[in-house]
């Protein structure tokens, strides 16, 4: 019986793992279940953590030396592993965690202390879902994910900050839903985007360091147009790519200004930043401010014409974005700083 529990392949469940009773209880699946699928591991509560690494970070190694310890090696005994989750744990470098060959989905979130570089995931050969956040000391180049071209279907590095490279190394990459890049060190253009790149792809989200990449900071009001229309070429061939997609004016720009102050000084007045707008199947970008306050529509598409089929829903769309626009209403771009607080005065914000 004991054998034959051994071999059972347990169906996908997740076991998680936040204190001492339950990594006991992991222990004891070890050798009665080594066939487990799934396993979540957490922060250990009540003065208790795992192992320390290779390398670990001296600073956390020395606040909880007093801590009770138990081993994670034990967790390379799952070698049937299809998910594994590891959330704000460990310190120090562990190869054996970046060794299971079945595994299908990756996640590792506020793990600070827990040393790692994309090329071990070389350990992981059929991993199709990696979600990377918060993680400060991970490190390396997103071309090493080319050992996951085949496989690799979802990926999330977000607010990883040490992790390089461009993000035209994952165009090729047959199977490919989602991209989600932002708060890294990765870098590009998205103009090299071709019809033949990235041709699964229903999401991407790109980081501020690359051109035209999410929260994009440009220098100046007049390289606006040129942004847009690099976003806009890309957007109208596959839409939902750049849905959310957004840039801004950078505040060192000689242009910047600061808003009003009556507002949250993190929500400012002025418009400066910008957003794609669509109404039917007309494409345009607008600035707007922080606190959604609109200029007028810059349109790159022409107008539907009055007897097409598109004409009645374009006109519905535009009637509703021309409702939204307000303080600003007549400016195409940002007032002047001057133009701005004459603007706010006549509201009433400003003595």
């Amino acid at each position: 019986m004991r054998e034959a529990a051994k071999k059972t392949i347990v169906p996908i469940t997740d076991i998680g793992v936040c204190s001492e009773t339950q990594y006991n209880a992991l222990v004891a699946m070890s050798t009665a279940l080594p066939n487990l699928q799934q396993i979540s591991l957490y922060y250990l509560l009540f003065r208790h953590k795992y192992s320390d690494g290779e390398d670990p970070n001296e600073e956390e190694a020395t606040n909880t030396a007093n801590f009770i310890t138990h081993d994670i090696e034990i967790i390379s005994r799952f070698r049937k592993l299809r998910s594994l989750s590891i959330f704000e744990a460990m310190n120090g470098r562990y190869p054996f965690l970046f060794n299971f060959p079945l595994l299908h989905k990756l996640d590792i979130t506020n793990c600070h202390h827990l040393k790692w570089n994309l090329e071990m995931l070389a350990g992981f050969p059929l991993l199709k879902e990696l979600y990377c956040n918060n993680n400060e000391s991970l490190t390396g180049n997103i071309n090493s994910l080319r050992v996951l071209k085949d496989t690799l279907e979802k990926l999330t590095i977000n607010d990883c900050f040490n992790v390089q490279g461009n993000f035209m190394d994952l165009a090729d990459f047959p199977h490919l839903k989602k991209v989600y890049l932002d708060e890294t060190g990765v870098t590009g253009d998205i103009r090299d985007i071709g019809k033949q790149d990235f041709q699964t792809l229903e999401s991407l989200t790109l980081p501020s360091g690359v051109y035209g990449g999410m929260c994009y900071e440009f220098q100046h009001i007049s390289d606006a147009p040129d942004l847009a229309m690099a976003v806009y070429s890309i957007y109208k061939q596959r839409p939902t790519l750049l849905e959310k997609w957004c840039a801004m004016l950078s505040e060192h720009s000689p242009d910047w200004y600061d808003g009003i102050g009556s507002y949250d000084v993190y929500e400012s007045t002025a418009p400066l930043y910008i957003r794609l707008v669509e109404a039917g199947i007309r494409v345009g970008y607008r600035w707007i401010s922080e606190r959604n306050h609109p200029c007028e529509v810059i349109w790159l598409d022409p107008e539907p014409q009055r007897e097409s089929i598109d004409y009645e829903i374009y006109i519905e769309a535009f009637q509703e974005i021309q409702l939204q626009i307000n303080i600003y209403r007549g400016f195409h771009q940002p007032p002047t700083e001057e133009e701005h607080n004459l603007l706010w005065a006549s509201e009433g914000y400003i003595d």
